[in-house]
């Protein structure tokens, strides 16, 4: 799928953008993190096993302890109780841990390669999306996945056009505002790529299809997505001008009910980036 600017925009000031030759290069890099890709392609499998998969896992040392990291973290509540490999992939879950491979394999945990503010953003939207998912009848762990992974398609961006893409984040600090910018460029914004990449690597639809309805504030599938990228946002976005949790939650939370929510964001979320990117 080439994607062509909208009419009217500078075609000197848009990159050829080919969204299969972003997405097959990361496939190429397959090779170079086998561990990775083998965990994306079997984590979602009917006949694998926690056993299984800890197995695979254990062939990449830095992942494998970035997901015993996570298991003994406040998050699980297990703090120092998993001890080995094997719990931690059944603590955590298979869909975490074909997340933590998705992070290693575009190379997420890089934070050289990623806008700035990356995964402070990230943490706090993905722990806002576990907190609220039950409210929006979604399951905690695949919301947790969703918002570690919603920022996908804006690193993939960066990875390819690093000094326009910079530009945008620098000029448009709010996602909501630096998504139009994005589309105006390539023709499409990043959470409809993160979309296309997740929906590629056959990632469950309730782990794609919020993605594309987040600008519809009438679409209650894009609801918690939207809700925790407003959360998110006034967590972490200097001097920014909340919209109405009312409004961007299609109903189902107030203002009050938002308040524990910050508190439990702010308090996890740097103990989460640090199980992510192994780091202390």
């Amino acid at each position: 799928m080439t994607v062509t600017p909208f009419p009217g925009t500078s075609l000197e000031s848009v990159p050829t953008f080919d969204v299969e030759t972003i997405l097959a290069g990361i496939d190429r890099m397959a090779a170079q993190k086998p561990v990775a890709a083998q965990l994306v392609s079997v984590a979602n499998a009917e006949d694998t096993s926690a056993k299984e998969l800890s197995r695979i896992l254990a062939a990449d040392v830095a992942l494998a302890g970035r997901v015993m990291k996570l298991a003994n973290s406040a998050y699980f509540g297990m703090r120092g109780r998993v001890t080995s490999l094997q719990f931690a992939v059944t603590v955590v879950g298979f869909t975490t841990v074909r997340t933590m491979a998705t992070v290693a394999l575009t190379e997420l945990d890089d934070e050289t390669r990623l806008p700035d503010d990356f995964w402070d953003f990230t943490t706090h939207l993905a722990l806002s999306a576990s907190s609220l998912a039950l409210r929006f009848g979604e399951r905690p762990q695949e919301a947790l996945c969703l918002g570690l992974l919603a920022q996908l398609g804006g690193a993939l961006l960066f990875h390819n056009d690093h000094e326009g893409y910079a530009e945008i984040v620098a000029a448009h600090p709010v996602l909501r505002d630096r998504r139009a910018a994005e589309t105006r460029r390539y023709g499409i914004d990043s959470l409809r790529l993160t979309s296309v990449a997740l929906e590629q690597w056959g990632f469950p639809k309730p782990m794609t299809v919020p993605l594309t309805h987040v600008d519809d504030f009438r679409a209650m599938e894009g609801a918690l997505l939207r809700t925790c990228l407003e959360i998110a946002a006034r967590l972490t976005t200097e001097d920014y001008e909340p919209v109405p949790i009312v409004r961007v939650s299609c109903g189902q939370l107030r203002e009050d009910d938002v308040v524990p929510v910050l508190d439990t964001v702010r308090a996890d979320a740097a103990e989460l980036r640090r199980a992510m990117l192994g780091t202390e």
